[in-house]
Order: structure tokens, then sequence, then C-alpha cells
């Protein structure tokens, strides 16, 4: 966002540049040439705003709005939005006010500049708070557009693609802020192609040597193993031909954050990480993912125990996906993905493949249904939390990339961050059901409050009327929602307790003083 967000490296320089001809003629592939026309006006604004503004390369800072808007374009979002990337840091770092902007461009475009903009007219304490209070402002105006967040999340990538020139503490730090915040937004939201860049990109900036070592790695396993992988792909191709299936199979390697992270928490060796490799399949309908399924099991031994339906359950994020793990020869594990067309997109774009293919599509609107449900416990926690701080680390506790899913005695599904106990379970309901809850039954077993959930357990709450919330439940809850709760809870008691003991001191003194 600002002139010290990022540069292009000397090598990088000299490669031709992204200009607004080349980001014109992309959007022409989905946009009417009206609304391309309005985009190119927003660059004349923005680059003029802009005129004398470079970035730490030396190079003119237009180029970095407009690399943030081709990201954007990439994952195909309105005109719109594309402007407003254009122009997003014209509030922040020129004299271009909102009121101009509204009355050039109109006031949606203007918001979603005011949205991704920091708070930089307000003095604040540190500079963490600084930073706690812009990010709060930005998730706020984002519960009322969801573009904003899209916005600032191709910011920062652009930033972390042209990280290299900076201090090697600074990168540490900013690639640190990504892992924590937005790599975990962009996959609540379901944006994989954000999401998996982000983490490659910090992973590289944060431990240098282990990305290198781990790059390498990989490099020499791909080449002792490029001919199974070969053979493996024309056996999946020949098998779904002699089922008369008409599927695409690509064969991928796992990206090295996600190989790093399963060696770092599970304290597994690289040789004894087994699904480096995968494939995915997809096929054109969903019934059809489950022929795939057993077309794959006769043709490879699955691993027992390695299969997920995440099209009958999908993930929070709206990800929907058949995932297997296949013994193949030479004691090779495999993992296979298979899901449809449409499951492909949305798995790739989330929530944004819903802005711009609005429909009654089944997984567009289970994507728009979550992000709005998480929309909306964001709003419950800024109610809650006292301050910025308080409410950035709410909100990352709630930004855990591992779900859990449980159910109501109703059998609705409830999507909970792992290592979620029955108080986070009854938070997750509804905070009045929280605040008055008194027991619980798991898969219709009595527990304690403090229980952690796993997956395909039923839970039912018990409340009463008269129960409120522990300051003990603050020691194992780890939901945002529940935390923000019970820490909301226990300021108003201390508060009106105040209120109570100071009314009981002026009521003495002033019996007191009639005596």
């Amino acid at each position: 966002m600002t002139h010290t967000s990022g540069a292009q490296t000397s090598e990088q320089s000299n490669k031709p540049r992204f200009l607004i001809s080349d980001l014109c003629a992309y959007l022409e592939s989905y946009l009417s040439v009206e609304h391309v026309r309005e985009v190119y006006r927003s660059y004349v604004f923005s680059a003029e705003a802009h005129e004398g503004q470079k970035r730490l390369s030396g190079e003119p800072y237009i180029y970095h709005p407009l690399a943030v808007a081709r990201i954007l374009a990439d994952i195909r979002l309105d005109h719109r939005c594309i402007m407003a990337a254009i122009m997003h840091d014209v509030l922040e770092d020129t004299t271009v006010t909102k009121a101009q902007l509204a009355e050039e461009f109109g006031e949606e475009v203007a918001a979603l500049v005011d949205g991704v903009s920091k708070l930089n007219q307000i003095n604040f304490p540190s500079k963490a708070e600084a930073q706690a209070a812009s990010f709060r402002k930005m998730l706020l105006a984002m519960t009322q557009d969801i573009r904003i967040i899209l916005i600032k999340l191709a910011d920062r990538l652009h930033n972390m693609r042209t990280l290299e020139v900076m201090r090697p503490e600074k990168c540490r730090r900013i690639a640190r802020e990504t892992l924590e915040i937005y790599a975990p937004i962009a996959h609540r939201l379901g944006i994989y192609r954000l999401r998996t860049e982000l983490e490659e990109l910090c992973f590289a900036a944060y431990w240098p040597m282990r990305y290198r070592a781990l790059k390498e790695a990989v490099s020499t396993a791909r080449g002792n193993r490029k001919e199974v992988m070969s053979n493996i792909d024309a056996a999946l191709v020949g098998r779904l031909e002699q089922e008369g299936i008409v599927g695409v199979v690509r064969g991928r390697e796992k990206h090295l954050y996600s190989i790093y992270t399963k060696m770092r928490d599970k304290k597994r060796s690289f040789s004894e990480v087994v699904d480096v490799y995968a494939f995915r399949i997809i096929v054109d309908r969903l019934d059809t993912c489950y022929r795939v399924l057993g077309v794959v099991h006769n043709l490879y031994k699955p691993v027992p125990g390695r299969f997920k339906d995440y099209i009958a359950i999908p993930k929070a994020n709206g990800y929907q996906s058949l995932h297997t793990l296949l013994f193949v020869p030479h004691g090779l594990p495999i993992e296979i993905q298979i899901r449809t067309v449409e499951m492909d997109r949305m798995a790739d774009s989330g929530i944004a493949a819903h802005l711009l293919y609005k429909s009654s599509e089944n997984q567009s609107g289970m994507a728009q249904a979550d992000a709005s449900s998480w929309l909306k416990n964001l709003l419950e926690l800024q109610k809650d939390a006292g301050d910025s701080m308080e409410f950035l680390e709410h909100v990352k506790v709630d930004l855990f990339p591992d779900e859990v899913y449980v159910f109501t005695p109703r059998g609705k599904i409830m999507v909970l961050a792992k290592g979620a106990t029955v108080i986070d379970f009854a938070y997750a309901v509804h905070s009045d059901v929280g605040n008055h809850t008194v027991a619980a039954r798991v898969d219709r077993h009595m527990v304690p409050l403090r229980t952690r959930l796993y997956s395909g357990q039923t839970v039912e709450v018990i409340t009463s009327e008269t129960a409120n919330p522990s300051a003990a439940w603050l020691n194992f809850v780890v939901t945002g929602k529940a935390r923000a709760n019970i820490r909301g809870y226990l300021k108003n008691l201390r508060h009106q307790e105040a209120i109570t003991l100071g009314r009981r001191f002026e009521l003495g003194e002033f019996n007191k003083m009639k005596n």
C-alpha cells in the first residue's frame, strides 16, 4: 500500500512491463467495451495522482496498482473492483479525497478505495495499535462489500512478489504478518490461487534456507519418480476411457509450504511425507465423481482411513471434492482429488467466483452463505472486543486452517476450529446459548464443558436461564466468538459491580451525613 511496501529487483526491472494496454486487452475477454473504458479512465486518474511517486526500485508507482488490478482480473472480477484496485492508494498516498473519488467515479468505487485505505489521520500509541485499527476498519468495511478484502489480498500478493529489495528483518515481519492474517483469510474465502502463492512467497522470505533445501529435495524426487508418475497418469486416463467416463486428469506436486507444514507439525522427514504428489480428476457431473472413486479404488488399493468426502460435507470455505490416498506401483502413495468443473472453479477462486457467476448454482450459493456467516461472526467479534488489538487477536484465532465438523441433535452441520470445545460449540449456535450453558452431551453421553470435539460427533447443549459464563472458560475455549463473548460478559459484570459498589458507598456517606 505504501511506497515502502515492496519493489522490483534490478533483474525484474529489465523485464517487459505489464502496461494498461495489456490490462485492457485482457479485460475485453470478459467485460464490455464501455466498462473497459471506465477502467482506462480510472488508470489515467490514478497515474496523474501518483505522478512523480516511485517505488523503492525507482520504477513509477503506478506499476504497483496496475499489477494489483491484473491479479484481480485473473480471477475475473467486475470493472468497479478493477477500477478501485487501480486507485487503491490514492486516498492514502496522494491529495485526492473520498469526495473527489465519489464525484468522479461514483459512491461504490469510492467506498471500495476507502475500505482498503489505512487510518492515517489518527495518532496511535504504537505502530502495532495503528496496524490493528486499520485492519479492523478494513474487515468491518469488508462486511459491507467482500471486494474490499479481495483488493487487499491482491495488494499484499504483489507486495510479496516484489519483496526482495527490502531489509531482511522487514521481509520477515511482512512475511509473518501475511502468514498469520492474509493467507488464512484467502483460505477462509476459498481462494486457493491467492492463498497458495502467498504461502509460497512467505515461506521463501521467512525461512529462505529451509525453502531452498526443500525445493531441492522435491526437484530430486521429481526426477526419480518422473517415469512412475507418467505411468500412473496413463493408467488413470486409460481406465476412465474403458469405463466411458469423460474427464480430465492432471498430475501435480503439492506446494512447498504445504509439505513443510506437514513435516513440521507431524515431525517427519521429507522421505516420510508420503503424499507429495497428487492427481486431480475433473468430470462433468456430481454423480460421476463417485463413479470415478470406484474406478480408481479398483485400479489401485486405497489407504485405509484416508478417504474424505468434502462433497457431502463441504469445508467451511465452500470447498468440495473427494480425496482418497492410493497405493500405486513401487509403494508410492498418491492422493487423488475428484471434483466437477464447477467445484474446481470454486476451489480456485472461492467467493470471488460467486461475484462473477451470480446464479443459483449450489456451490456458488454455498460459498456465499459460508462467507456471509463468517462476516456476520466478524461483526459479533467487533461488538464484543474491547479494542483493535483484542479484535485482531480474536480474528487470528478464528482463521485456523483446520476444521472440525460436528452435528446438532437435528442433524445440522456446525464447522468449528480444530481443538474446539463444547463451550465453543454452544457459542457457535448462538451467543445466548453459550452464555447460559450448564452441561452437554456428546453422542448422548454427558461430558465436561471443556471436552474437545472431533468430526462426526453429535453435540447437545443444556442451558439454564440462571447460568452465566465463567472466567475459567477462557482457559480452554479456542474460537474468537466464544472468547469475545466471555470477556465481554466479564467486563460488563465488573462494570456493574463497580456501579453497585459506588452506589453503596454513596448511600453510606449519605446516611452518615444524616446522622
